[in-house]
């Protein structure tokens, strides 16, 4: 009778695997943010031939390590501010220095 009351151990429930994408640095101007240009290819529908397509996404540096031309993998979070929806999880390779 104790169990079926809840006194049994709670169910873990698994997280989906939150999605991650990797691209440069375009923009390190912003306190703690970076804006991060992601290219992607695709097939045109009817003409079959392969166009470069470009997303940017605002992502949360919280030590302002990263520089403009770094590759970066950002992954999704929730909200930090109104156009930031991604923290930076590691620099992949750094950009060249002028």
């Amino acid at each position: 009778m104790a169990e079926a009351q809840g006194a049994t151990a709670p169910e873990q429930t698994e997280r989906k695997l939150r999605t991650q994408k990797v691209g440069r640095v375009a923009s390190n101007k912003m306190d703690k943010t970076v804006v991060v240009t992601v290219d992607y290819v695709r097939r045109h529908p009817i003409y079959n031939k392969r166009i470069t397509r470009t997303n940017r996404f605002v992502a949360h540096d919280p030590e302002n390590t990263c520089n403009e031309g770094d590759l970066v993998r950002i992954e999704e979070t929730r909200p930090l501010s109104k156009t930031k929806r991604w923290v930076v999880r590691e620099i992949l390779e750094k950009g060249i220095q002028i």
